[in-house]
């Protein structure tokens, strides 16, 4: 016995929390990948860099040609891409967990498809562009979230009852849009679904100036709800128990998952899929069945950027294809094999 204690308390942190120590490797793990997906995406292009000249320029040296390829055409859509891929799968995960539903994405509940009707609505009637288009995308998101949760309000919030009303919101905002397309301008409405299937193409300083101060702002609100989010997931009266003011932290994590997704989407469009997938993926890396907020993020930067790749580089014909037709790809096979487990689950039970 004496023997087993001391072998106990020798042991490292990491070997007393199997489950701690394999998350460390995986968010290290996805980093190092993120990392090299970056590195590869300025890198590569009409004019590939090698490494070694990369990084020279990157730390302030280079040739001016180097430097203008790295920090006017390329660096700006690698970071667009990496800020916005941290809101859409906290986002994600949030709304995920909060609604313990793993259909409950701002992409399936009708989130994305209110700031579609909006960007949409912006082009196509009132002639808007650049930043309004923007502003109107991320209106739209609020608007519709905000009716979700009114809607789905009976003495409280229900998950389920948010989910389907969601569900019911985006089919409404297809038909929007469909007729705002078929109505409006062939030119306007071109650009208009340009939008629609979310790019990076547009990235420029001052989208990533917007995406950073609206992460110092939400980042530290994430990881302070977190907690409460922890005791959520136990369940509400049990919750309760615990001090945790229910439906307040509620909203208050709604407020924030539906800031991040509006503000990602308002900047890039609505990346498909981005935000269902990625919570999901990384809890079945991580596994234990935790909040891995962390790990999401982590995903979805792997994620946007591997889709971004192949969209510029692989597709391509000439003309960029949009990133949100290659996450699309990626989500829509992801979403048939979740629904058929759950039918093969249901009939088990």
């Amino acid at each position: 016995m004496t023997a087993v204690q001391g072998a106990n308390v020798g042991a490292s942190p990491a070997s007393r929390n199997p489950l701690a120590a394999r998350t460390v490797r995986i968010v290290v793990g996805l980093s190092v990948v993120a990392v090299a997906l970056a590195l590869v995406s300025i890198a590569v292009g009409a004019y590939t860099l090698t490494l070694p000249d990369l990084l020279v320029t990157l730390f302030g040296g280079g040739t001016s040609s180097d430097q203008f390829i790295v920090f006017k055409l390329r660096l700006p859509r690698v970071l667009l891409a990496i800020l916005v891929a941290v809101g859409f799968g906290l986002a994600g995960a949030l709304f995920q967990t909060l609604l313990r539903n793993p259909l409950a994405s701002p992409d399936i509940i009708g989130i994305s498809g209110g700031a579609s009707v909006a960007a949409v609505l912006s082009l196509l009637v009132f002639g808007a562009t650049g930043i309004v288009v923007s502003l109107s995308a991320l209106g739209g998101a609020l608007l519709v979230a905000f009716t979700i949760y009114l809607l789905s309000w009976r003495s409280g919030m229900n998950g389920m009852r948010f989910v389907l009303i969601g569900v019911g919101i985006a089919f409404m905002a297809q038909s929007v849009i469909g007729y705002l397309i078929t109505r409006g301008d062939v030119r306007d409405a071109q650009q208009a679904l340009v939008w629609m299937v979310g790019g990076l193409g547009g990235a420029s300083w001052d989208d990533i100036l917007i995406m950073v101060v609206s992460l110092a702002i939400l980042l530290p609100a994430v990881f302070l709800l977190a907690s409460k989010l922890r005791m959520l997931q136990l369940g509400d009266d049990l919750a309760a128990g615990l001090g945790v003011s229910v439906q307040r932290s509620r909203l208050a994590l709604i407020v924030v998952a539906v800031a991040l997704v509006a503000i990602a989407t308002a900047l890039v469009g609505p990346l498909a899929f981005v935000a269902f997938v990625s919570a999901p993926i990384a809890r079945r890396l991580v596994r234990g069945g935790g909040l891995a907020l962390v790990p999401s993020a982590l995903v979805a930067i792997v994620l946007v950027l591997g889709a971004d790749f192949v969209a510029q580089h692989l597709l391509s014909t000439g003309t960029q294809v949009p990133t949100g037709i290659v996450t699309g790809i990626v989500g829509a096979p992801y979403l048939l094999w979740l629904i058929s487990t759950t039918n093969r689950e249901g009939r088990a039970s």
